[in-house]
């Protein structure tokens, strides 16, 4: 297959992917669109009848926008990029580098269970770890910023964030997976369903902190001040970068949670500049900054 043909076969394939998903005709598991959407529903729902900041609208500020980003980023955009990984798929098995290559351990063997929670913890350390990434380095934060830009926090916030962070999240969490000898386990949905849940309560108006799990689970007072626009001293790269887990931020000494009022201001020190309109967002940080 040549890179033509692996790009238009990948392109098409997620683009009726996506359609069957739309129209029911996908197993209901398997059907993250109106799984996004379900997930999306119920976490609003708690956020109307429980929320945290009750001065905050239901539709609060850059809802629709939000809203928006969310199946641009999952849908959208994961159809126009699919022919480009699916290309580099056929260039890396040209050049001898296959999915066990860098194989560290084959889960295959293991009870599902373990499977899953082996998959889930490894592909939330990478992304943690992107994460720091997008923060430390100035030419990853010119485009994590149209996520920071959130002046008013709700559960759309979580997947508000440049189409190029998904350029830097997906090579790496493929590069997860190979060091798992290239599987993925059968029930991964499981894994994406808790993954999508965690993400919208985090960024929710509502008050959860679970206890205990607060050293093992991202929660949404926790995140809310990874979103502060005032960082603690010496933390000027930013504080609870954790994504599903909390437990990195603890192990690695970047957590912060110094009160739970729910009321700090968000954003950053030049959040002012970051365009309004989505196409705009889309076009940002790919020029020089005054």
């Amino acid at each position: 297959m040549n890179y033509i043909e692996a790009f238009k076969t990948a392109f098409f394939n997620t683009l009726n992917w996506t359609w069957d998903s739309i129209v029911f005709n996908v197993p209901w598991y398997t059907n993250y669109f109106w799984g996004l959407i379900v997930i999306s529903l119920v976490v609003w729902g708690l956020e109307i009848v429980f929320p945290w900041r009750k001065n905050q609208s239901i539709f609060r500020k850059d809802f629709w926008l939000d809203a928006f980003y969310m199946f641009f980023n999952f849908f959208i955009f994961a159809i126009v990029i699919s022919g480009v990984y699916k290309a580099l798929e056929v260039l890396f098995l040209q050049l001898g580098i296959t999915a066990k290559s860098l194989a560290v351990i084959d889960i295959a063997t293991f009870p599902m269970l373990i499977q899953l929670l082996v998959f889930f913890v490894l592909q939330d350390f990478v992304q943690w770890f992107t994460h720091v990434l997008l923060h430390r380095f100035n030419i990853l934060w010119k485009f994590h910023k149209v996520h920071h830009s959130v002046k008013e926090m709700g559960f759309a916030a979580h997947l508000r964030y440049h189409w190029m962070e998904n350029i830097f999240y997906k090579p790496l969490k493929v590069l997860a997976v190979m060091l798992l000898g290239g599987f993925e386990p059968e029930q991964a949905f499981i894994v994406h369903f808790i993954a999508i849940t965690i993400g919208h309560l985090n960024h929710a108006n509502v008050k959860l902190t679970y206890g205990p799990l607060k050293y093992v689970f991202n929660n949404p007072v926790m995140h809310l001040y990874h979103h502060a626009y005032s960082l603690p001293k010496g933390r000027n790269y930013g504080v609870n970068f954790g994504i599903s887990l909390s437990l990195w931020d603890y192990i690695f000494k970047t957590n912060f949670v110094p009160e739970k009022s729910g009321t700090i201001e968000l954003g950053y020190s030049d959040d002012f500049k970051m365009p309004k309109s989505f196409l705009k967002q889309m076009f940002y940080g790919f020029k020089k900054e005054d």
